[in-house]
């Protein structure tokens, strides 16, 4: 499964890449939005992991961005925040993500949620 990931925090992005990668997933990394943006130009993703609040261009811009593009609006979103789930819950693009965790990662919760965003082995389905 390829993934990017972006977040403004190098620990994260090291510490979840470490993790995504143990889980078998190839990670690409981001450190904003607009960096995070510009490589869905350079390489195809299967699910996207984004923060909520960072420098240049914040994780809604993002997200809004990303499903504009018709290649990119039906790639699973993951929302990461350190705000509680009911701050997020306000936000009106909530509706638009496909699942939100919050900070500090429950790494149980996020392989669960890898799992269910995993493209699906067509050959082992068709067994």
């Amino acid at each position: 499964m390829n993934i990017l990931l972006v977040d403004d925090k190098k620990t994260i992005l090291s510490t979840l890449s470490t993790f995504l990668g143990s889980q078998g997933c190839v990670v690409t990394t981001a450190l904003n939005g607009l960096s995070g943006f510009e490589k869905t130009h350079q390489y195809d993703f299967d699910l996207f992991i984004i923060d909520h609040l960072m420098p240049v261009m914040d994780g809604i811009q993002l997200i809004k961005r990303l499903k504009q593009k018709e290649k990119l609006s039906s790639i699973p979103i993951i929302f990461m925040s350190t705000q509680d789930m009911q701050s997020i819950s306000y936000l009106k693009e909530s509706n638009i993500v496909d699942a939100v965790i919050t900070k500090p990662i429950d790494y149980s919760q996020l392989a669960s949620l890898i799992n269910n965003y995993a493209p699906k082995n067509t050959l082992n389905l068709s067994l």
